[in-house]
């Protein structure tokens, strides 16, 4: 791969997990290997400055705010802070912050949720979560709901207070057993737990989840301080919990002590940090110092390596997933890691075994990452029965009995049956999830209920269901029976785009579907393409097209296609209905943070209204929506003359 394709991967990949994280509070990797990809990507691109983008998730503040709430506006960004992973990145830092020797204050990295407070007349006026560090969102109502936090203080001027709200422990392991009660998703982490909860429509939701809150720093105030400490002494008197370790030290030895002994306290504490932030006390000198557009230059957060403990592996289990892969999964004494008790984590493949020469018996070493994945680093031989047995994958399907076979494009072993159960379960699973037909209420548990009742033999049979025998199953019942009807019959309007990823094809993903879709517009199609119609498709390359082709030629497909039909799916592309045309044959560019509108709302508007949206600056462009920060696609459409709009500008032109 060349530099400018693995620059733009790295990209992509951070800007999926970066809305996952930050937009719909599910992440999907760990923070460790998130800091890793973003730091792969600062170093390749401070390498190749010509490879430079402005809407580089290096340059973003953060992650875009939702839409469910109203969305605010922060005077005072809340900016991130760059991590360091040892003392000599540490050192490093602190050391070109000033030739002379500083006062820093060292504090918890409490691991939560990032909020403002602001205060009027002694009274807290509104309350938003960071979003984008910029735009945030309104969740006033759900932060009274916070015990802590003071509704009415003693001043009478301006104030707006940062925090962190955070779930503690004892509340985030109630409330998962609680939704394990309820066969509910369980939350990753306390920090998942706190987004989810703060961010409920419902505020009644908030209230009962037993949120708190740290306060960390005042980003606005009438008064004015000369450093960091005086401000927590300020806020003390008023009534916040500030956070609860801070020291104001200046030797480097004091400040790497201070960490230590946050680090060995950790795991006591009732609530989570991952890390210690490391700030200039002196409020003047942060001024001299600066800031750059996504990071101050007068604070750093040093991270904790992943915590790391040994158990005992019992037993290694091979389940079989919705495209017949048998996955190995370890099984072992619980250990609590990162806030939580865990006792089972992937082992990938046969490889990733044979390397680390993992057996039944062994001591192995896990840890959780980030604390969300749970996963097996290395093995202890010292402490393993050197006679233990080599572990051997399957010959045959563990769920259905049928030969398996190694796949030659992957270190995967599948299962040669179509028909396999547990592949059924599995595939369901995915038909109904929320990216693809999105079947609410139709969950894991569920599924299998189905299919042990022999109600489901294919995706298609969700569409067939007798609903009086659904509300005879356990735990179901009536009312929960015609729910779950009303989401299957919504989901029949999902689309060609939704349908094609919830086929499950592989290699086929949500963009993907988007992209098939959008060329094609009907299933059937697909059913005389040829892989060279594929492959010069968007994200369609040439093992995608053989995987899509051989898709679509099964007889299975087929049969599965017609039932969907005839019950009524959609089976086409859905059309998004324009506003008007007025934008008609307009090409525009948008370039730096508008006032208000996110990228995709104005991208939206545009194409609702019939224009397009392009992601470069050239001669064929009509109009360039410049925001602040505008970087060289500004300056490009300077020289060539394109003509600059701003915010109010374009809503005018669509009013």
């Amino acid at each position: 791969m060349d530099i400018k394709r693995e620059i733009e991967s790295l990209r992509e990949k951070l800007r999926y997990h970066s809305r996952k994280y930050y937009v719909e509070d599910a992440p999907e990797i760990s923070d460790y290997d998130y800091d890793m990809m973003f730091r792969a990507l600062q170093e390749l691109e401070a390498a190749h400055p010509e490879f430079y983008d402005e809407n580089s998730p290096t340059v973003r503040v953060g992650g875009n705010a939702v839409s469910r709430f109203e969305k605010l506006t922060h005077k005072v960004p809340l900016k991130s802070l760059l991590d360091v992973f040892s003392y000599d990145e540490l050192h490093d830092f602190l050391m070109k912050m000033s030739d002379e020797e500083l006062e820093f204050s060292v504090e918890c990295k409490i691991d939560g949720l990032s909020c403002a407070l602001t205060y009027e007349g002694g009274r807290l006026v509104v309350g938003g979560t960071r979003g984008d560090g910029v735009i945030g969102e309104n969740v006033t109502a759900n932060l009274k709901t916070i015990k802590s936090i003071p509704l009415v203080i003693d001043y009478p001027g301006r104030l707006v207070v940062r925090g962190e709200v955070y779930m503690p422990r004892k509340n985030f392991e109630a409330l998962n057993a609680e939704r394990e009660r309820n066969e509910e998703p369980l939350f990753a982490n306390p920090r998942n737990a706190a987004a989810g909860s703060l961010r409920q429509l419902d505020p009644k939701i908030t209230a009962k989840r037993d949120l708190d809150i740290f306060i960390f720093n005042i980003q606005e105030c009438d008064k004015t301080f000369e450093k960091h400490d005086e401000g927590f002494d300020f806020l003390s008197s008023l009534g916040f919990r500030v956070v609860p370790f801070h020291k104001t030290l200046s030797r480097f030895d004091d400040i790497v002590s201070a960490i230590e002994e946050i680090g060995k306290m950790r795991e006591k504490l009732p609530y989570d940090i991952d890390g210690v932030v490391i700030k200039a006390n002196s409020i003047k000198k942060r001024s001299e110092i600066g800031e750059n557009t996504n990071t101050p230059k007068w604070a750093v957060a040093y991270k904790f390596p992943p915590e790391q403990k040994e158990t005992v592996l019992r037993e290694i289990i091979v389940q079989v997933g919705r495209t017949g892969v048998l996955t190995p999964n370890a099984r072992f004494d619980p250990i609590r890691l990162a806030g939580t008790t865990v006792s089972r984590a992937t082992l990938h493949n046969r490889d990733f075994i044979n390397e680390k020469d993992i057996r039944v018996g062994d001591v192995i070493v896990v840890q959780k990452a980030g604390d969300i994945i749970p996963e097996v680093v290395s093995v202890n031989k010292k402490k393993s029965n050197e006679n233990a047995e080599p572990f051997l994958m399957p010959t045959v399907c563990p769920s259905c009995g049928m030969p398996v076979y190694a796949d030659e494009d992957s270190v995967a072993v599948r299962c040669t049956n179509t028909a396999c159960p547990a592949q059924l379960v599995r595939n369901i699973e995915h038909f109904v999830s929320r990216d693809a037909m999105n079947v609410d209420g139709l969950g894991p548990a569920l599924v299998k209920a189905l299919k042990d009742a022999d109600m489901i033999h294919d995706a298609a049979d969700l569409y067939y269901l007798d609903f009086d025998e659904v509300a005879n199953l356990d735990r179901m019942g009536k009312k929960s029976a015609e729910n779950l009807r009303d989401a299957i019959e919504k989901s029949k309007s999902a689309g060609l785009a939704r349908l094609l990823y919830a086929l499950g094809i592989r290699q086929v993903g949500e963009k993907a579907g988007e992209n098939l879709a959008a060329a094609f517009g009907d299933i059937e199609d697909f059913f005389t393409l040829k892989k060279e119609d594929l492959t010069g498709l968007q994200d369609i390359g040439d093992i995608s097209a053989d995987y899509i082709v051989e898709f679509f030629s099964q007889p299975t497909t087929r049969t599965l296609v017609d039932k969907l039909k005839r019950a009524g799916v959609l089976c086409t592309a859905v059309k998004d209905e324009l506003a008007d045309n007025r934008f008609d044959g307009l090409t525009f560019v948008l370039t730096g943070k508008l006032p208000s509108l996110t990228r995709e709302e104005a991208e939206k508007i545009i194409v609702s209204h019939g224009g397009k949206a392009s992601s470069s600056v050239s001669k064929k462009t009509d109009y360039v929506l410049a925001g602040s920060d505008a970087g060289s696609k500004l300056t490009k459409a300077q020289n060539l003359g394109v003509k600059i709009i701003d915010e109010e500008k374009f809503m005018e032109m669509v009013k």
